[in-house]
Formats: structure tokens, sequence, C-alpha cells
């Protein structure tokens, strides 16, 4: 008799159909969090207050509006000054 083998992409397919919802949003929203406080500090470290504070203005006026374009403009715009 032979023993089916599972191929590893098999493997970590069904890992991943098996994972709760719940859980893999928690982590991803840890991530995305942790790298825009990340990012906060770098700004702040960065650029003078004013401009820090501008920045992260529009940083998180960008994810509430879902509009990274929202942002990346005003990088350019201070980049300019």
């Amino acid at each position: 008799m032979q023993k089916r083998t599972k191929s590893l992409l098999e493997e970590l397919e069904s890992i991943g159909s098996n994972r709760d919802m719940n859980h893999v949003i928690e982590n991803r929203a840890n991530n995305v969090i942790t790298s825009a406080i990340n990012l906060i500090e770098l700004i702040s470290r960065h650029y003078s207050p004013d401009k820090a504070e501008i920045l992260e203005k529009k940083l998180l006026s960008a994810i509430k509006g879902r509009d990274a374009n929202r942002f990346s403009k005003s990088m350019r715009k201070k980049n300019e000054d």
C-alpha cells in the first residue's frame, strides 16, 4: 500500500484555511498599528514639530479616507519646502 504524502503547498493551504479570521484580523491590525507608531516616531525625529504634526494628521486622514495618495502628496509638498 502506497502512503500518500501532501505537498508543502497543500499543507500550507490547509493551515491557512483553518485559521480563525478574527485571529488573522487581530494580528494584521497589531502589525499595522505597530508600523504606524514606528512611522510617526520616525516622522517626529526627522521633521520639525510643526511639519511632523501636519504629516501625522495627513497620515491619519489618508488612512481614514482610504487614500494613500493623500499622504504621498503631503510628503512631496514637504520635500519641496
